[in-house]
């Protein structure tokens, strides 16, 4: 009886150290970010289980990710937790970003207008051309030869 005790003590624990968050997610061309935004947190922010700090060396970067929050002065009241994948630095933050703003938006609707006119909330939907048939690249052709 004791063994089955500590098995349901030990449940307990787990589900006290599991917090709700609000999740989201995000583009930017071949770029997706998924965002789980924690409520009464300290401002933590992991991107891939890294600090950002680490994860985006750039301080361009970071003021991108790192922009919803700012605007709406929320940056020290979350944790954030962030996996992304695919595409470059400046196409994962800003993924991050997009997805950020959707998870606050969720949490409050009020504040959808002013993270609309600042675009956070519009993916971008420009992505690479693609490659033709006889061409060199999208748009490239060979070099014209006269002889």
């Amino acid at each position: 009886m004791t063994l089955i005790k500590k098995i349901k003590e030990e449940v307990k624990t787990k589900e006290e150290i599991k917090r709700e968050y609000i999740y989201s997610t995000g583009g930017r061309k071949e770029s997706s970010a998924q965002v789980r935004l924690f409520a009464n947190g300290k401002g933590n922010f992991l991107v891939n289980e890294k600090d950002y700090k680490k994860y985006f060396p750039y301080f361009e970067s970071q003021k991108i990710i790192n922009s919803p929050l700012e605007q709406l002065g929320l940056k020290e009241k979350f944790d954030v937790s962030v996996k992304v994948r695919g595409g470059g630095i400046r196409s994962q933050s800003e993924s991050i970003r997009h997805a950020l703003s959707r998870a606050l938006v969720k949490l409050n609707p009020e504040y959808r207008k002013s993270l609309k006119q600042l675009k956070f909330l519009t993916r971008d939907p420009r992505v690479k051309e693609r490659k033709k048939y006889g061409l060199k690249k999208a748009r490239r052709a060979p070099q014209w030869q006269k002889r």
